[in-house]
């Protein structure tokens, strides 16, 4: 039928979010998954899942723990298929799976894909290609290379189907990888990932999503786009250690159009059917990989150049005395050789004569030009993020009920508004702490969220405890007070915590914890904090949104250890001041640069004096270290499995 692809080609592009460290049940799921994709219509070929499928990403040192042989793998990835068919009541049908693992090959580990055929009716599985990580990140939150080794091809293999290239995440970031995969003859490539959000500003492109999916997109459509191949991308969704995979998975076509797109967040089976003559067409409107066929001898010897340092020799022609014809007129017009009518002449003279002598500038200030990444935020997308955030980190930890001190002050009432999006009102304690001395407003203010969100709640006056123990140091000052009251509410916090079985959540922000404005092993001390990156003037964004009464959205924000203090006030300069120069400090922004964008010395003083002097605070206490195996250093593991 005219239309009808006459190569087709389905490929189900698998999001999943893998148990971490749970290597059996993660395979289970997997022959589970590969069986519903086996039913789906039109059947595909291939399945693809993301990168570190089998264990999760962030495994760290227990990374000799749950890697195994490629040759193990594709068994039992094939026996987890065929028994889930055997529970299904079904007969299994071969199906290609690229899965991203953690390998042991040659006495070494490696961040890997395989390319596997399962469900084959006449013998074994069939181990078609393995691709060990090139790029491993070491930057950032990323520390891959020191758990480990690096591979060292990038080549294409043959399918059932036809020709098949494999990248692993940061393999994609190098422009060089899809072109060596290209110029082996790749018609898709395949690029597994576990790329966590980043950015909560809103998009460009106005699809839902963090910004760091949208600069993972434009990645995959380059590949796509300029060599004419299919590019499938797979991420991870889920949660591990505060980091949460975005998903956005997407197959594009040889064009750079995008043929099909997971959601963000969630677990999801996206499956596309494409026609693979499409590469033909694609490589004739646009022959930019044949070009470099032909070109790819002088682009070697380019590399070679380079790579061997030889010197660039300038070479040019003339000076020759037609070299300035342009400066005198263009040789035969000016000397006669060419009759021009001179109406011709005159005309062209009349046109040069009304071009203006100076051009229009346009200008565009500093800030337009490299600036750190905006404060807005895109709240939807953002409450979306932080609620599944608390939902998979409870669960993780075996938790169903979050305990929350509730204040008064902004910070708290949006993770309670947030906890209770997340777990239900019913499962979210919001516990009042107050201090003889605390304002009546903060406690009308906390009982405000408490009816609001309609959450069981307990008033607990830590007065006696405070001066039971205070009366004894009768001479401590307001500062030494006020941080007894700070652990001493968070003492409250962890014992409501074992009588109700739910988990301490944290309020603090970024700013504050930036600034080392809170009491160390007191504020800081939940373990999970859903609006701890988060500046306090996008916590006030967040907040409105979240329907957060305006009365505590607006007030004066106070820590309500001391009567009349605030926080803007001990801090010596305002939150929205400083959230924007803390922002500029945390990208690479040095005192002369930000000087530039508008802001005085002396505000850049007081924050760089407490961001530098206060990063004690923020990392865990030294210990002397004696071993191999110091805990945190050498003896890595992740807090999440």
């Amino acid at each position: 039928m005219p239309g009808d692809p006459i190569r087709p080609l389905t490929l189900a592009l698998c999001q999943f979010a893998p148990r971490k460290g749970d290597t059996a049940g993660n395979l289970a799921r997997i022959g589970r998954l590969c069986a519903q994709a086996a039913t789906l219509e039109p059947r595909p070929q291939v399945v693809h899942f993301p990168e570190t499928a089998l264990s999760g990403y962030f495994v760290e040192g227990g990374v000799r723990e749950v890697a195994c042989t490629a040759g193990s793998l594709s068994y039992d990835v094939d026996d987890a298929y065929r028994t889930a068919c055997a529970s299904a009541g079904m007969e299994p049908v071969p199906l290609d799976v690229v899965i991203g693992f953690y390998e042991r090959w040659r006495e070494t580990l490696h961040n890997s894909a395989a390319y596997i055929t399962i469900g084959l009716d006449d013998g074994p599985p069939k181990l078609r290609h393995v691709h060990r990580k090139n790029f491993l990140p070491t930057y950032g939150l990323f520390d891959e290379e020191r758990f480990v080794e690096r591979g060292a091809d990038i080549r294409a293999f043959e399918t059932p189907w036809g020709r098949a290239a494999i990248l692993v995440c940061e393999d994609a970031w190098h422009s060089l990888s899809g072109t060596i995969a290209a110029l082996d003859g790749a018609q898709v490539v395949f690029v597994s990932s576990a790329a966590p959000a980043r950015g909560v500003w809103p998009r460009e492109d106005g699809i839902a999503g963090p910004y760091s999916a949208a600069r993972w997109e434009r990645l995959i459509r380059d590949i796509a786009e300029e060599h004419g191949v299919f590019t499938s991308f797979v991420n991870l969704v889920g949660s591990e250690g505060g980091k949460r995979f975005f998903g956005t998975s997407h197959l594009v076509g040889p064009g750079g159009d995008v043929r099909g797109r997971a959601p963000v967040w969630d677990e999801s089976f996206v499956s596309v059917s494409v026609d693979l003559d499409d590469l033909v067409r694609a490589r004739a409107d646009s022959p930019l990989l044949s070009d470099l066929r032909v070109a790819l001898p002088h682009v070697l010897d380019n590399v070679r150049r380079v790579t061997d340092g030889t010197p660039v020799q300038l070479s040019y022609d003339g000076p020759e005395p037609a070299a300035a014809d342009l400066l005198r007129g263009a040789r035969g017009f000016s000397t006669g050789e060419f009759a021009v009518p001179t109406e011709l002449i005159e005309k062209a003279n009349n046109i040069v004569r009304s071009l203006p002598e100076q051009l229009p500038v346009i200008r565009h200030g500093m800030r337009d030009n490299g600036g750190p990444p905006p404060l807005l935020i895109d709240v939807d997308m953002t409450e979306d993020w932080l609620t599944g955030f608390l939902r998979e980190e409870l669960s993780r930890r075996g938790y169903g009920k979050a305990v929350i001190g509730i204040s008064g002050g902004v910070d708290s009432a949006v993770v309670a508004f947030l906890a209770v999006e997340a777990l239900g009102r019913e499962n979210v304690i919001g516990v009042r702490m107050p201090y003889s001395t605390s304002s009546a407003a903060s406690l009308d203010h906390a009982q405000l969220v408490i009816d609001a969100l309609g959450i069981e709640s307990r008033t607990v006056d830590i007065s006696a405890a405070v001066d039971g123990y205070l009366m004894h140091e009768p001479d401590a000052d307001a500062t030494r007070r006020g941080n007894v009251m700070a652990r001493l509410r968070m003492i409250t916090l962890f014992d409501l915590s074992a009588r109700y079985r739910a988990l301490p959540l944290g309020t603090g922000n970024k700013t504050e914890r930036l600034l080392g404005y809170f009491t160390w092993h007191a504020d800081d001390s939940p373990p999970v904090n859903p609006i701890g990156d988060l500046y306090k003037t996008q916590v006030w964004q967040l907040a409105r949104h979240l329907g957060v009464p305006d009365v505590i959205v607006d007030k004066a924000p106070t820590a309500d250890l001391v009567a009349g203090q605030t926080d803007e006030g001990d801090l010596g300069i305002s939150y929205a001041r400083a959230d924007e120069i803390l922002n500029g400090m945390l990208h690479g922004f040095s005192h002369e640069a930000l000087r530039a964008r508008g802001y005085q010395e002396a505000e850049l003083t007081t924050v760089s004096k407490r961001l530098n002097g206060t990063h004690w605070k923020r990392r865990p206490p030294a210990t002397a270290l004696v071993s191999h195996s110091g805990i945190g250093e050498s003896y890595l593991r992740p807090v999440d499995y």
